[in-house]
């Protein structure tokens, strides 16, 4: 694991790994609460839009603000503010108080914060590890996020059905005060923010620009956006699964969740035992269409276990595609526009999930909830086979733009080939 010799980023894996343990039992809590509230799947898809709206509307100025101002600092500021929401509906809560309005409020106030987190968070990963350890480095956040979440929901599952859903909200607080004292012991080498001139929207623009000029990532992005709007809902639907079709109810939805945080971890291990390159654009497309395969059988499944067991390859196939492309864009870009490009990203991957949430919601309303997840794994399996069916030309454009992209920051041009 060569990226945890690094000290800055042990420091921040050991915060993070607190935190988001912290950040699943208040994604499985708030799931919960708003279900026990409402019973509702086009509320659940309504909290999930909330959440994820901001990151869609807001992230091109937080990536703007990581290439113009100091990354650790924007990442300290972001984890103050989601400790300070996380308490605020922990108090609701833990009252009595609570009302749906007051988490659709929290949730989109958490989504603005996270707009500026995403994108400093996934462009400072290279400042505390350098590109050479970058692929360990993005691969073991995965496995961070992904080992979070197998313990996160199983704990919250069990605490939501014996003392209700505020002590979730309350871990989730306490949590972050472990990230926060990593980000605090890290001892940092200056970095020269881009603050080349022009207008401030110009500055939005140019990261946009890149991204979609630029054949290789515009690819990436895309088959990323496919499956975020089509095949990423089906974890909104989850308490509906639990509950009405599994019969599983709160600590069914722990294991559910947590089954698939173990596939996630899975990937996210294979990927970390990886030392080169080479390849990995071909498990993007694979790893979309096992996703979209492993989502349609689990829209046939009517056996808990077997539901449970099938989410191991969701999250596996999903987890694998979300981590090779962030490894594969940042080692295409230039440093220079790192944080306006990963801001892109985060637009198609979390950016877009608030539509397919809204939409599955209310699908799910119509055709049910299985129904509406077979859907969106059939769409994720065409946009897997398109993006396969191109490979070739991508790998031969993707070489091209790697050498110019080294040889532009070696000599610090900024021109490199478009397509």
């Amino acid at each position: 694991m060569r990226a945890l010799r690094h000290r800055n980023f042990q420091l921040f894996f050991g915060g993070q790994l607190i935190s988001l343990i912290g950040t699943w039992m208040q994604s499985l809590a708030q799931a919960w609460l708003v279900y026990r509230l409402t019973g509702s799947a086009a509320q659940l898809g309504l909290v999930g839009f909330c959440g994820q709206i901001p990151v869609f509307l807001f992230a091109a100025v937080g990536g703007a603000v990581a290439d113009r101002f100091n990354r650790h600092r924007i990442i300290v500021g972001t984890q103050v503010s989601a400790m300070v929401l996380a308490s605020i509906l922990t108090v609701l809560t833990l009252s009595g108080r609570v009302q749906v309005w007051h988490v659709f409020v929290l949730a989109t106030c958490l989504g603005i914060v996270n707009a500026f987190d995403i994108p400093a968070r996934q462009a400072f990963v290279v400042e505390m590890v350098g590109k050479d350890d970058l692929m360990n480095a993005i691969a073991l956040n995965s496995s961070m996020f992904n080992g979070a979440r197998v313990v996160g929901p199983a704990v919250a599952g069990t605490l939501v059905a014996v003392i209700g859903e505020g002590w979730c909200f309350f871990a989730n607080a306490v949590s972050y005060l472990a990230v926060i004292a990593g980000l605090l012991m890290m001892t940092l080498a200056s970095r020269r923010p881009d603050v080349r001139p022009g207008s401030t929207l110009g500055h939005y623009a140019e990261g946009f620009r890149y991204a979609f000029t630029t054949s290789p990532i515009r690819s990436l992005l895309l088959l990323l956006a496919v499956v975020s709007v089509t095949g990423m809902p089906y974890a909104v639907l989850m308490p509906i699964f639990a509950d009405q079709i599994l019969h599983g109810g709160s600590r069914g939805l722990g294991i559910l969740m947590s089954a698939a945080g173990t596939g996630a971890l899975l990937g996210a291990v294979r990927l970390a035992a990886r030392r080169e390159l080479k390849g990995l654009s071909r498990w993007v497309p694979l790893a979309a269409g096992g996703f979209g395969i492993s989502l349609i059988a689990f829209s046939f499944s009517r056996m808990f276990w077997l539901s449970a067991a099938l989410l191991v390859p969701v999250r596996f196939g999903m987890m694998t595609q979300m981590a090779s492309t962030n490894t594969l864009i940042q080692t295409l870009v230039p440093d220079r526009l790192r944080g306006r490009v990963m801001a892109v990203y985060s637009m198609m991957f979390m950016g877009m999930a608030p539509f397919g949430a809204l939409l599955a919601g209310l699908l799910a309303d119509r055709l049910g909830a299985p129904g509406t997840v077979g859907v969106g794994g059939v769409v994720c399996l065409i946009g897997a086979g398109v993006f396969y069916w191109q490979l070739p030309s991508w790998r031969t454009q993707a070489r091209a733009l790697r050498t110019a992209t080294d040889a532009a920051e070696n000599t610090g041009a900024a021109s490199v080939p478009r397509s």
